[in-house]
């Protein structure tokens, strides 16, 4: 298997996921200093599992994450009935 990022300073095939990694950064990480990675991963399981998913306003859905998920599921279950 081979990894599919690119070289480093050239994000475009990776864009997403870059601009995820610095939007948390910005959000998130800079507020804290970081002593290894068990704390790096416990922020970061924080901020995405209680703020990105559940409060963070998204902007291409224009609500948080958790609410077009019920929507969708209820929209899902209402076609199944």
């Amino acid at each position: 298997m081979q990894r599919s990022y690119s070289k480093k300073a050239f994000p475009w095939d990776n864009a997403c996921i870059e601009s995820f990694h610095a939007l948390v950064k910005r959000e998130w990480l800079n507020r804290f200093k970081i002593q290894d990675y068990r704390q790096a991963y416990r922020l970061v399981f924080e901020y995405i599992e209680a703020f990105y998913n559940t409060k963070r306003i998204h902007s291409c859905r224009q609500m948080t994450l958790n609410y077009f998920m019920s929507k969708h599921r209820q929209t899902v279950l209402s076609k199944l009935s």
